[in-house]
């Protein structure tokens, strides 16, 4: 089973970094309130100006920070702290927060990049030296900043968005419980599991309509990853069992097979390599929760295997690609599931 490496470490953070200061192209996620506000993507966002658009920029970003906790000596090392010093400070932070009270962004990269915002505080926060600490501090008012719009979001969320791509609702929560984990946000937390237990602790039999041409979450296993996370491992398996009763046998087919990748050059159609990097990661986080005689802990990670063995091949090579699927390679790499 692939798991991490210093050569893989390596390649992902040398990816991240040729692409978190690359500024065009770019895909804004920006409301025009007026001519003024008529500015390219480093003048709107000083932190998170590369990577095509501002949610890879901050995912990218988690990549190289992840990369170097994980391998400080690296090759890559005195790269990623030079330019995190060069970024990461107080002023323009503040520009990034400011940004938050303009005209129209209220919905500003909701749910996906407030999610991912957070999971980069959750991985700066585990850095135990001075210079994590000091990134960690100089991103925290960003960082509070959506937390506070997922505390007043979510209460107003009545459905979950089932979608595989950056609206999914569940792919949100489950990253925002890294963040809860991490900083002891024990409200955050209850309010996610709240939402979560409303939105899909009754679902029954799953029929896994997937996947579509340009997701890159699964809907089925990223709400099922979610709930491994909110339940108890008994109250899972239990849920688990009603959710997807047919699981032993590998079924629905559709959950078991890679998606097939016609263009990586089309940005939407590369989605599908994303797709099969999400997958590796949920089917390792459901079989870590299945006892060890469970039948459904093996069938979930072989297909853990078969999409890892398709989607690792192509984390590199176009930039449609390449500018965020090392983030969830990454992903999938750390799951905690064990073969």
């Amino acid at each position: 089973m692939p798991r991490i490496t210093a050569d893989i470490a390596a390649l992902y953070a040398r990816t991240a970094l040729g692409h978190v200061t690359r500024e065009y192209p770019n895909k804004l996620d920006h409301v025009l309130a007026g001519p003024a506000d008529v500015l390219g993507p480093r003048a709107l966002h000083p932190v998170f100006f590369g990577s095509f658009d501002w949610h890879s920029c901050v995912h990218g970003w988690w990549t190289l920070f992840t990369a170097y906790r994980l391998y400080p000596d690296g090759p890559e090392a005195a790269g990623i702290r030079a330019l995190a010093d060069t970024l990461f400070t107080p002023a323009n932070i503040a520009v990034e927060v400011d940004y938050l009270a303009h005209p129209g962004s209220r919905g500003f990269e909701r749910p996906y990049g407030w999610a991912w915002c957070l999971m980069l505080a959750a991985e700066l926060n585990r850095h135990d030296t001075d210079e994590g600490r000091r990134w960690a501090a100089t991103l925290k008012p960003l960082a509070d900043a959506f937390a506070r719009r997922f505390t007043t979001f979510l209460p107003l969320a009545t459905y979950p968005v089932r979608v595989g791509t950056h609206y999914n609702t569940a792919f949100a929560l489950r990253l925002v419980l890294d963040y809860t984990d991490g900083t002891g946000d024990t409200a955050l937390a209850a309010l996610c599991r709240d939402r979560a237990l409303a939105w899909h602790g009754a679902d029954r039999d799953c029929q896994a309509w997937e996947p579509s041409q340009d997701e890159f979450l699964s809907p089925t296993l990223m709400e099922a990853e979610l709930m491994r996370r909110v339940l108890e491992p008994p109250a899972f398996v239990a849920w688990l069992d009603r959710f997807l009763p047919r699981l032993a046998e590998a079924q629905p087919q559709t959950l078991f097979v890679p998606a097939s990748v016609s263009d990586r050059t089309d940005g939407k159609i590369a989605h599908l390599d994303g797709l099969n990097l999400s997958r590796a990661w949920c089917w390792r986080g459901i079989a870590s929760a299945l006892p060890p005689e469970d039948p459904r802990r093996d069938v979930a990670l072989a297909a853990a295997d078969r999409h890892l063995d398709v989607a690792l091949p192509q984390v590199t090579g176009d930039y449609m690609g390449e500018h965020w699927l090392a983030s969830f390679a990454l992903l999938a790499l750390l799951a905690p599931g064990e073969s």
